[in-house]
């Protein structure tokens, strides 16, 4: 289990974790999402060690990483797959951290092959693609067979079917009873690989649950195909209804139910061939959630004139 207690990281006169609080169970893939510059990644940071709080503490087991008497074989974590030298092939790399950790050889071999480049492990990292990169890092994480593993960002680079490999990957670990705490911009494969989602903005706790529980109040949409699409459209403005897209396909509606809708058409005349309520997708709730928690948006301006 991780646990992240009232932790608090100040940079200077940066506040990047601000009083941060939730634990990450084992058994379950638990997605930690939030905006860039949002603490993710200075979080895990902490618990690894590699950075010191300001205040509050994270610990893995009931300890801080720095007390673990053997880390490598109760933590793995992939925070930069690039962080490896371009020099050294891979089974060099790995064997380097098999022997300085007291891990058996053959063990390398074992995670190389689980990961996929077994026939590209004699080739020196630094021709590695970030795809295969990943997969070193993955290797590496897995080596001390730890019960815990962090993962940042670990899809980038991969091909749709390294994604599904990843996806497996992580569903297994926690099928295992592991602890599973992963990153991520990709709200589309958090959607269908997390258990659970932990949301930050600006260093601060916003809210947790599983993907369900995040969606299942949030608004969602209607679709609606009728015999009349532009009189719908005129209804449906007519009642607080927002018209967000119109064309031969069908009208996307939100602020109506779709009983709602069907009722209005009824009671214009209008024909109605189908009405399909849509659930908001985790991006959807993702962007409510951290509206007022973004650190780096783009401007409503036009760039060519600067206004």
């Amino acid at each position: 289990m991780i646990k992240i207690d009232h932790l608090t990281k100040r940079y200077s006169d940066t506040l990047a974790v601000d009083d941060l609080d939730f634990e990450v169970k084992p058994g379950v893939v638990t997605g930690f999402l939030g905006p860039n510059g949002s603490g993710k990644s200075t979080t895990m940071r902490i618990i690894l060690g590699l950075d010191h709080a300001t205040k509050g503490q994270a610990t893995v087991n009931g300890m801080r990483y720095a007390e673990l008497k053997d880390p490598i074989r109760e933590v793995g974590a992939l925070l930069d797959a690039k962080a490896v030298h371009p020099g050294r092939t891979a089974r060099n790399h790995l064997r380097a951290l098999a022997v300085s950790n007291q891990i058996r050889k053959s063990r390398v071999d074992e995670v190389l092959d689980f990961v996929g480049i077994s026939a590209v492990a004699n080739k020196k990292v630094g021709t590695y693609s970030l795809g295969m990169s990943q997969r070193l890092g993955i290797a590496g994480a897995l080596l001390g067979d730890p019960g815990i593993l962090l993962f940042d960002e670990p899809v980038n680079g991969l091909d749709p079917e390294g994604i599904k490999w990843i996806r497996e990957f992580f569903r297994a670990l926690a099928n295992e009873g592991r602890t599973v705490f992963v990153s991520s911009h990709l709200m589309s494969e958090m959607a269908v690989s997390a258990d659970e989602i932990i949301v930050i903005g600006r260093g601060r706790f916003i809210t947790s649950g599983s993907v369900n529980d995040l969606t299942k109040n949030a608004e969602g949409t209607v679709l609606a195909r009728a015999s009349d699409h532009e009189k719908l459209s005129a209804v449906v403005a007519s009642n607080h209804g927002v018209v967000h897209e119109s064309n031969d396909e069908g009208l996307t509606i939100s602020g109506l139910t779709s009983d709602q809708v069907g009722r209005l058409a009824f009671n214009a005349g209008i024909t109605i061939f189908e009405l399909t309520p849509q659930r908001a997708s985790l991006e959807e709730v993702f962007m409510d959630l951290t509206a007022g928690a973004v650190e780096y948006g783009s401007q409503k301006s036009d760039p060519a004139h600067g206004q």
